[in-house]
């Protein structure tokens, strides 16, 4: 009797570390596999930076194209540009004409 009064205290003595442990081991998994936990933050800074990169490329693009389309206007038009776009337009070349194939187009 006495041995079994000495096992349960033990293990009330045991019994709230224990609780404690498993719960600080619960919440410090999850805050780190977790849906918003640690690697999940990661992997979501990685992608805002990959789409950070590809929104500044395809403004570039847009500013090139903006300038483009800038020059064939009425107010500004370029002669250079609107022969230029004439000629692709109309399949028509110069005979003075340089014309260099691109390989890598077909």
């Amino acid at each position: 009797m006495v041995f079994g009064l000495e096992v349960s205290r033990k293990m009330r003595q045991i019994f709230g570390p224990l609780l404690g442990a498993s719960v600080m081991a619960y919440f410090a998994y999850h805050g780190v596999q977790g849906d918003r936990g640690l690697i999940a933050w990661w992997n979501l800074s990685y992608e805002i930076q990959l789409a950070d990169r590809d929104l500044m490329q395809i403004t570039y693009q847009k500013e090139l194209l903006d300038h483009r389309v800038s020059l064939l206007r009425p107010e500004s038009l370029d002669r250079d540009m609107l022969e230029e776009r004439s000629r692709i337009m109309l399949s028509v070349i110069h005979p003075h004409d340089l014309i260099i194939p691109d390989p890598g187009r077909s």
